[in-house]
């Protein structure tokens, strides 16, 4: 178990297109994410919104532009599959009925190195992966199959990526001011039990309310904005 508290990053919202992701949170929380850019590793874009304190949130997608060069690229040649389990069918079979919070990231301060800890608990924690985007670098908690984090089963989402930032600065510290805030996370998972062992192993239970639930893994985030109380789930 970590001695260290870790801190809530951002809020993973999936999506078929940037802009069904943006038009989603635009209608539910009364602005646009923007900016943003590309994952080239993971042939994935996104665009982000300011949730205040620290934490931002992501919309993701698969990056069109980056698929085609993938398909052109040269023989026996064969790309990663993508985080978040954007490859899944699983997944493309939820996003039919539209975007989706899927997702959370938790972040790891210096001095403690999530490479490291990796290497000390293999078994708990996805091997952390190089990242950038633009300006910014980072290393990600990320298993080889693309999966969500999981621990004896139990993640769909639930159970959060890691990530520790190589760039002094944060993406939240270059967003503009929204008036939005999160309020609350909470997670429903059929395996609570285990997913909530994992979260106290890691130091993030705090960051968010787990539930049993008999029906399938889900989140929800309420945020606070200047029309009122607004949910993304």
């Amino acid at each position: 178990m970590t001695a260290q508290k870790l801190h809530l990053d951002h809020l993973v919202i999936t999506a078929r297109t940037l802009d069904e992701g943006t038009q989603y949170v635009a209608d539910t929380l009364g602005v646009a994410p923007a900016g943003g850019g590309a994952h080239p590793l993971m042939r994935t874009h996104n665009r982000l919104l300011n949730l205040w304190g620290g934490v931002y949130l992501e919309v993701i997608a698969i990056n069109p532009d980056a698929e085609a060069r993938a398909a052109s690229g040269a023989a026996g040649t064969e790309p990663r599959p993508r985080l978040f389990a954007l490859d899944e069918p699983a997944t493309h079979e939820r996003l039919a009925n539209g975007p989706y919070l899927s997702h959370w990231v938790a972040r790891v301060e210096r001095p403690k190195n999530l490479e490291r800890w990796q290497e000390q608990y293999p078994e708990r924690l996805a091997p952390v992966v190089p990242l950038s985007r633009g300006d910014f670098t980072w290393g990600l908690t990320v298993p080889a199959n693309g999966a969500f984090p999981a621990w004896q089963g139990a993640g769909d989402g639930i159970v959060p990526s890691l990530i520790q930032w190589d760039t002094p600065r944060h993406p939240s510290e270059v967003l503009p001011e929204t008036g939005l805030a999160l309020k609350s996370l909470k997670g429903f998972h059929p395996q609570a039990d285990v997913a909530g062992a994992q979260l106290e192993w890691l130091g993030v239970a705090h960051l968010i309310t787990l539930c049993m639930t008999a029906d399938a893994p889900s989140l929800v985030a309420e945020i606070e904005t200047p029309a009122g109380l607004r949910t993304l789930k």
